[in-house]
């Protein structure tokens, strides 16, 4: 080596104060440039995504109906103890409260909210209202109380008070409880108590059966995607673009419009039926339609491509090489695949087996159409308490159980495999 090399390097030159302010102001600079770049997409996901799963969260928990009804007899009934009676001003304020809701038109909500946790109590409202709202407002502020126990024995009853006082807390969890098929029960002495709902469990075996539609419907579509994906991945470039197209062709068609061929496909005079009826495979037509085997079949037609998509990115990056070399050392065809190709398929088929997995779990469309009574999922009926029933707190908390039990699978498949080495493209 020559001296000049063997030299120590001469340190870069300190930038002076004028250089270094305007590298701050260019960085700082750019820094803005690129936020003003994502903030329209910070702004969508806010407004689309994190603001709707935020109202959810609290709708469930969140119910301040009966507080905004009665609010001065819920003040006045915080410090009861729930023994015995309440004082007589909360039944003064009680009673005045029900005369101004019977002229308001308001006390049929009131005796809804209250008859919810305490069934017959909807006829005890409504009545003394009525009957309170013949009462002049001096009459009730001197003789509140009196008036109030002479419409109905049930005012005498200390676990209507208790009911009244757990509805008319603002924060509850007891949508929780009901989507848990468990109940808060009021006993005659006041006291609250927790457990599981006498009459039939509704959510709970409508959660599993969920659950496990969905996970029938990732091991189909593994089972058909993934010799799909494989040939795909070994044609021609030509071929494989075609065999591409096909399946990329179902997104082009609505989910309503294919629904409806499948109906016409298995339905009890369809063409399924026809066809094995004249083959004299068949005597009478299959019931297909309205089952749960319906869903399950239709929604492995439309979830599949969700599938080999995934599967396809991932075969397309493996060198054909490593078969040939594991077989040119002694391995068989078989044994090969397994333990040389199958690994390395492993994250386009985590990433497909997710993707078909937490779509099959919240979809809506399809189980509506096809399913029946049979077939039908927590998605449908998070929608029949928002659309028939009015309950919005109760499918707000369906929701929310079912967003905790996606992430709850989502955080056990990141602990086993590894979020890490999903491929989807």
């Amino acid at each position: 080596m020559t001296e000049a090399a063997l030299a120590p390097q001469a340190a870069p030159p300190a930038l002076t104060r004028e250089e270094a302010g305007f590298a701050r102001r260019d960085l700082t600079r750019r820094r803005l440039v690129a936020l003003a770049l994502v903030a329209p997409l910070l702004v969508f996901i806010t407004f689309a995504f994190f603001a709707p799963i935020a109202s959810m969260l609290n709708r469930s928990v969140y119910n301040p109906t009966v507080a905004e009804l009665i609010p001065d007899t819920l003040t006045r009934l915080a410090d009861w103890s729930g023994e015995g009676l309440p004082d007589k001003t909360v039944l003064t304020s009680m009673a005045v409260d029900l005369k101004r809701l019977q002229s308001e038109r308001n006390a049929g909500k009131l005796a809804d909210e209250i008859n919810r946790r305490l069934p017959g109590a909807s006829s005890v409202v409504k009545a003394s209202a009525r009957r309170l709202a013949q009462n002049s407002d001096e009459e009730l502020a001197a003789n509140g109380a009196d008036l109030l126990l002479a419409t109905h024995a049930k005012w005498a009853d200390p676990q209507l008070w208790a009911t009244i006082k757990v509805v008319g807390q603002v924060y509850t969890f007891n949508n929780f409880l009901t989507a848990l098929d468990l109940e808060q029960t009021i006993s005659p002495d006041g006291k609250t108590h927790i457990q599981v709902r006498e009459s039939a469990q509704i959510y709970i075996p409508l959660y599993v059966k969920t659950l496990r539609d969905a996970l029938i419907i990732t091991l189909l579509c593994i089972v058909l995607g993934y010799p799909l994906a494989y040939v795909i991945a070994q044609a021609s470039s030509r071929n494989a673009n075609l065999m591409i197209i096909l399946v990329l062709l179902p997104f082009w068609t609505s989910v309503l419009v294919r629904t409806t061929a499948w109906i016409a496909l298995i339905q009890t005079n369809g063409v399924v039926n026809t066809v094995l009826t004249r083959l004299g495979l068949i005597n009478q037509p299959l019931e297909m339609l309205y089952t749960e085997l319906a869903t399950v079949l239709i929604m492995t037609h439309i979830l599949l491509p969700f599938m080999i998509l995934p599967l396809y990115a991932a075969m397309k990056g493996i060198d054909p090489s490593y078969m040939k070399a594991a077989m040119s050392l002694g391995a068989r065809p078989v044994p090969a695949f397994i333990r040389v190709y199958l690994p390395m398929t492993l994250p386009g088929l985590s990433a497909g087996a997710l993707l078909v997995f937490i779509i099959s779990v919240g979809f809506f469309i399809i189980p509506a159409l096809v399913g029946g009574t049979e077939g039908q999922m927590i998605s449908n009926l998070i929608a029949f308490h928002m659309q028939q029933s009015n309950n919005w707190e109760l499918a707000a908390a369906l929701g929310t159980l079912l967003l905790i039990l996606i992430l709850v699978f989502y955080w056990i498949y990141d602990r086993l495999v590894g979020v890490d080495k999903m491929k989807f493209g």
